[in-house]
């Protein structure tokens, strides 16, 4: 028979007060499920516990990062590095700010980087980011009155396309290739708009040409995810596992990422995508719209899917004669 007192100490209760490494794993766990607002929550419990670990900070830049808090996430980077060496923020600043628009500091952070870590884990990113900058840059050396012309030929043909009136949009791309030989979307919009006329033999030859130069093209792999696809040839996998290592830094080709996951069923994917997408740049896409609410819909979100449609309808008219996406599983 026990004693009181042993009864007594047997029944204390210990608390359990958690270090910051609990919260930071539990935060990384969440991150990984990509449940971003829990693991915002641990995170900022972690940095609660130790408020000087600079890998606290940068895990919950990352976060911001994922979720389009662009300025929140260089703050904390901006605070790391005012107070340890801690180079990978430099990557990680320069690409937040590419996010932003602000080309001229996210080359400037992502040459510190460089300069740095010339071998380090982001140098082929921060590679990467430089190059895609430059072409930026290379596009707007336009004479302005060319790209007053191209922006008239690129909005027709956008216009027949987002419609799916190729044949209309075909005489104009045409045209748009003959006078800006350079631009090279235009031979995108071109292989697409052939491929839904009957041409897909020639449509994929022009893609894989593409690619083969350029094997980093991004709209060589989601114009030959969608062909390959429509086919139902599995070669379509191979051009989605590159997309869904792409992140762009234009609004566009982000939208255009989403697009094409959503129209190769890859819904959770680009709903993530469209989730993170600003909406004032892309409402004059119709297919933001229809296929943001179908991939709400197929990740079990009615009532946003819903929204969305009916949104899309209003700003887009010609959408309402689509089927809604309680049809498009």
């Amino acid at each position: 028979m026990q004693s009181k007192g042993k009864k007594a100490e047997y029944n204390k209760v210990i608390p359990f007060i958690p270090e910051g490494d609990f919260y930071y794993t539990k935060g990384v766990e969440a991150f990984k499920k990509r449940k971003f607002d829990i693991a915002i929550k641990w995170m900022k419990k972690a940095m609660e516990q130790k408020p000087k670990d600079p890998l606290y900070k940068c895990q919950l830049s990352i976060i911001y990062t994922e979720v389009g808090s662009y300025h929140k996430a260089n703050q904390l980077l901006t605070e790391v590095l005012q107070s340890s060496d801690y180079i990978d923020c430099y990557y990680l600043i320069a690409n937040n700010y590419a996010h932003l628009g602000l080309l001229y500091d996210a080359r400037k952070y992502a040459q510190f980087y460089l300069d740095k870590e010339p071998d380090g884990d982001f140098s082929e990113d921060a590679n990467r980011l430089l190059e895609l900058i430059q072409i930026d840059e290379d596009i707007d050396d336009l004479d302005l009155e060319d790209e007053d012309e191209l922006l008239i030929y690129q909005e027709t043909a956008f216009y027949h396309m987002e419609n799916s009136e190729w044949t209309k949009a075909i005489p104009i791309i045409e045209e748009m290739i003959d006078l800006f030989p350079d631009h090279i979307l235009a031979k995108h919009e071109y292989a697409q708009a052939i491929f839904y006329t009957g041409k897909q033999n020639e449509a994929i030859k022009i893609e894989k040409d593409i690619l083969e130069e350029d094997p980093n093209s991004l709209y060589s792999h989601m114009n030959l995810a969608l062909f390959y696809y429509e086919q139902k040839n599995p070669a379509y996998e191979k051009h989605i596992q590159a997309l869904l290592n792409i992140y762009p830094i234009h609004v566009q080709q982000k939208l255009r990422v989403a697009v094409t996951l959503a129209r190769t069923g890859n819904s959770e994917e680009a709903y993530n995508r469209f989730k993170q997408l600003a909406k004032e740049p892309v409402k004059t896409h119709l297919s933001y719209y229809k296929w943001y609410s179908i991939c709400a819909y197929n990740c079990g979100d009615p009532g946003k899917a819903l929204d969305i449609w009916e949104e899309g309808c209003k700003k887009h008219p010609r959408l309402s004669d689509e089927e809604g996406p309680w049809n498009n599983k």
